[in-house]
């Protein structure tokens, strides 16, 4: 009787999991389907249709083609490995100080970093501290924003906690500087820990927008969210007003609206698509370091 109740509560776990997968992927498949759908069956298709039909790439090539979308590609493909290159960097030897148990001020630091987890700042001290260390119209305003995040900061010091501390005793044995310790030794061991807080920070630079509004001044600086936003606005109102200038944005061809805006929405969201299923393993392993104690 257990064991039948058993798999009837997996079962309905199982179930309920699908319909939510569903009800997220759904969304994404819609806007997919509708980017290769051909431009006569957009209209009649209404947004609701299942499979494409009369498939065609014309929407990306027009869209691809515009050289604002290429540039900001490659300017959010710049910033998010840079961001990533810095985050990780100061995280992890953020993280690897603070473990050490007898740091002094170690309680005083940390109680710094959960009220900067409590309070911040706000967007002008921001701003003014950007533009007091020069770094407006900079890549690195937005490269160095939240260069340490608390919430990552304290989750890398939970997976460099469980480093065994006799491999540290042996790398300073053997003369290894604290330097060559974190990067040689303690970095990758916590592999999973460092992959989970990288694809954090790698989403947060990716989707970043807000920020480099308002930084960034120069068109060519843009990054990929904040080209779309541009574009999309400015395709709403030629669309609405009927003017010439949306046949010349969208391309020779006329394409419609919801085709660009859905392939720009798949633009924006494949990179990080593509990137999570190689991360996925790492979250795994994680779990299973997290569960198990030596």
């Amino acid at each position: 009787m257990v064991k039948i109740q058993y798999r009837f509560s997996q079962g309905l776990l199982s179930l309920f999991m699908v319909l939510l997968a569903l009800v997220m992927i759904y969304p994404i498949y819609n806007q997919l389907v509708i980017s290769l759908t051909g431009d006569q069956y957009i209209a009649a298709a209404d947004g609701t249709t299942v499979i494409p039909r009369g498939i065609t790439l014309q929407t990306y090539r027009s869209v691809l083609s515009i050289p604002k979308v290429y540039r900001g590609v490659l300017n959010s493909i710049f910033i998010t490995l840079s961001g990533l290159v810095v985050n990780i960097a100061m995280t992890a030897m953020g993280a690897y100080v603070l473990i050490k148990k007898d740091l002094v001020g170690r309680q005083f630091f940390m109680g710094l970093i959960v009220l900067t987890m409590i309070f911040e700042g706000g967007l002008i001290p921001d701003y003014f501290l950007m533009r007091d260390l020069h770094l407006l119209d900079s890549y690195w305003s937005v490269i160095m924003y939240k260069a340490i995040n608390p919430y990552y900061l304290i989750i890398l010091m939970r997976f460099f906690a469980g480093v065994p501390q006799s491999l540290i005793e042996a790398a300073r044995i053997d003369g290894y500087s604290e330097v060559r310790i974190l990067f040689r030794i303690v970095i990758p061991v916590s592999i999973a820990g460092i992959a989970t807080i990288s694809l954090f920070y790698g989403v947060f630079h990716w989707n970043e927008y807000f920020r480099a509004m308002i930084y960034l001044t120069s068109e060519v600086k843009w990054p990929l969210q904040v080209v779309l936003r541009e574009l999309i606005v400015s395709l709403e109102k030629a669309a609405f007003i009927g003017s010439m200038n949306y046949q010349k944005m969208a391309g020779a061809a006329a394409i419609p609206f919801k085709a660009i805006k859905a392939s720009l929405i798949i633009i924006a969201i494949l990179p990080i698509l593509s990137v999570y299923p190689f991360l996925l393993r790492y979250f795994v392993r994680g779990r299973l370091q997290g569960s198990v104690k030596e």
